[in-house]
């Protein structure tokens, strides 16, 4: 998997591509994220739209990555996630609780109002 990322208007940016599956992808994730924390950043939205497979795994991290941004007042959305990762999403009925926006811009709307 690559995970590429960028700052922005308070609001970290994550491209993932690949397979979010486990170690070491999934630390990856967690180090990129965890780099920002630190600079009290409230709000992120990460890219699915390139992610073949997630699996529990893969779903426990994006979870965990909710909590945290939550629990710090900010918030998380989905950006577009592909056809596999959309299915895990509302068999595990994750849709209810993520935020999900279809492109980058309307991730920014949504999160533009908590950044203020």
């Amino acid at each position: 998997m690559t995970t590429t990322s960028t700052l922005t208007d308070g609001i970290l940016y994550i491209q993932l591509a690949g397979d979010l599956i486990g170690s070491p992808d999934t630390d990856q994730l967690l180090h990129v994220v965890n780099e920002h924390l630190g600079e009290v950043i409230p709000n992120c939205a990460i890219d699915l739209s390139e992610i073949r497979y997630i699996n529990s795994t893969g779903i426990g991290v994006l979870v965990s990555l909710l909590t945290k941004f939550r629990s710090r007042g900010g918030e998380l959305v989905l950006i577009n996630p592909s056809d596999h990762p959309r299915k895990m999403l509302t068999l595990t009925k994750l849709n209810n609780i993520f935020s999900m926006a279809s492109t980058a811009e309307d991730a920014r709307q949504q999160l533009a109002p908590a950044a203020h």
